[in-house]
């Protein structure tokens, strides 16, 4: 709400410059600019959410104009998943509607758990943004590139956070849109590289890019507006632990500083109280293991996400080969990025749900991931209200996913193995003691931070296991691709 007052009440010079609050404008101009469309709107529902000094401000009227507005702009997340949905291969056999690919897809999408939590009750965009994705997707898979092409570099205005599959996006146009033509062997035809079609995607970044950082580069505050977009002065992870490698990182940290004082191996007084689990947001120095700095979060997600992008460009496969990549791009900029927000897991779930209906393999992936990823979001719904809501609307998702893609891939083995499902069961438990029995103890008030910190450590395994099982698939696959061309 507080950007509604920002980009309504100050001029263009002082959006990125605000400071009255913590929820200060860190997004792309392009989402700005949506805040100020907005507020235009706004106004006509309660003039007095866009003051900048009335921070918190929820009138019935202002949550009233947050739904409505956040449902309105899902239409566009509605017609890309129409579109999404096109695309996809129907010849699986079905004898009820119900259990067509098409219709699993659609259902996966629009009732995701977590994409329904983090708009509709926390009042995010999320959908809309996504629905830009989900429909470049779709036009890339549809062979329209330059149309793929504006969408995503749009989107990449609106929140940078997308930069994540930027990679993917990148190596799939340059193979499949730039070289026209491939050798007998699926290997690149050098002479069949277009210098317009590169030329016609050079200009669509540069014309988007001039149109959304245009007119702060002619004020002369670029930098200012990229400060505010890469603020590496918050440090390695969010208040919640994101449940990616650094949670375990950290825990590992703090298991060890536990085990230096009990054998008097660390100085207590030389360790600060308030570390990385008092849930605040800034810099932290590791306590026995080094410290990360952003540079090597950037050289470890380059690593990760090398070899997905080396399978797209030597082993394209077409749309697959995409989707395969922009979830491997998403999930390793996950594991091992700066200050990564947990709901960032959703940038990985959504689109690895058009490869869940595919293969079995895929499916049981996706079974993985999405219930694991999408119970590390429930600390973002934290009040007692909302306890029993969050319970049933993962539930119903998720015993819909089960039930769905197990009923899709009935002739095939298992989607879950044993110790997969014994994974997945003790969450439940998890659940009920951080919910339950953890506030009844005395712990509370001097441990607050644990059940954040068990949930997050026991979410990354299940989310390090699921990004390792897809890599796995991946390479396999392609490897198997390879001899069958022999």
């Amino acid at each position: 709400m507080n950007w509604l007052a920002i980009t309504h009440s100050l001029p263009l010079s002082q959006w990125y410059y605000e400071a009255t609050s913590e929820w200060t404008l860190d997004y792309p101009p392009f989402f700005a600019w949506f805040e100020y469309a907005l507020s235009h709107i706004a106004k006509y529902f309660d003039p007095q959410m866009l003051v900048v000094e009335n921070l918190n401000y929820a009138s019935r009227a202002t949550i009233f104009f947050q739904r409505l507005s956040v449902i309105f702009t899902d239409t566009l997340f509605i017609y890309a998943v129409h579109e999404c949905c096109r695309c996809v291969n129907g010849k699986r056999a079905a004898k009820d509607i119900l259990e067509k690919p098409t219709f699993i897809l659609a259902v996966l999408l629009l009732w995701n758990f977590g994409l329904l939590i983090v708009d509709h009750i926390h009042f995010q965009y999320n959908g809309f943004l996504f629905g830009l994705m989900l429909l470049s997707v779709a036009r890339l898979c549809q062979k329209r590139y330059l149309e793929g092409a504006l969408l995503f570099a749009v989107l990449l205005h609106f929140k940078h956070i997308y930069m994540y599959v930027a990679p993917a996006y990148g190596i799939y146009l340059l193979r499949s849109y730039c070289f026209t033509a491939n050798n007998a062997d699926g290997s690149l035809k050098w002479r069949s590289f277009s210098f317009l079609h590169v030329t016609l995607l050079g200009l669509i970044v540069c014309l988007v890019s001039a149109l959304s950082l245009g007119p702060f580069l002619v004020l002369g505050q670029l930098p200012q507006v990229i400060s505010r977009l890469f603020p590496f002065k918050r440090g390695l992870c969010h208040a919640y632990w994101a449940p990616n490698f650094w949670a375990l990182y950290n825990a590992m940290d703090k298991a060890l500083t536990i085990l230096g004082l009990k054998c008097n191996f660390l100085d207590g007084t030389k360790i600060p109280k308030a570390s990385m689990t008092g849930g605040l947001v800034q810099e932290f120095q590791h306590t026995v293991l080094p410290s990360v700095t952003p540079l090597a979060t950037l050289i470890c997600t380059f690593i990760a996400i090398l070899p997905s992008v080396f399978c797209l460009w030597f082993k394209p496969q077409g749309p697959r080969g995409f989707l395969q990549c922009l979830v491997l791009c998403a999930l390793s900029s996950f594991m091992f990025g700066w200050h990564v927000h947990e709901k960032a897991i959703l940038l990985a779930i959504l689109p690895l749900s058009l490869l869940s209906i595919q293969r079995a393999k895929d499916a049981g992936i996706y079974l993985i991931l999405a219930t694991t990823g999408h119970f590390s979001l429930f600390p973002l719904l934290f009040t007692s209200p909302e306890l029993p809501i969050k319970i049933l609307l993962m539930l119903l998702f998720t015993v819909y996913s089960f039930s769905s893609l197990k009923s899709l891939f009935r002739r095939e083995k298992p989607l879950l193995n044993w110790l997969e499902t014994i994974y997945l069961i003790q969450l439940v438990p998890l659940e009920i003691f951080c919910e339950i029995i953890f506030p009844l103890t005395p712990w509370k008030w001097h441990f607050p931070f644990v059940p954040l910190l068990l949930t997050s450590v026991y979410c990354a395994l299940g989310i390090t296991y699921a990004w390792l099982k897809l890599y796995v698939s991946v390479l396999t696959e392609r490897i198997s691709v390879r001899q069958k061309a022999e």
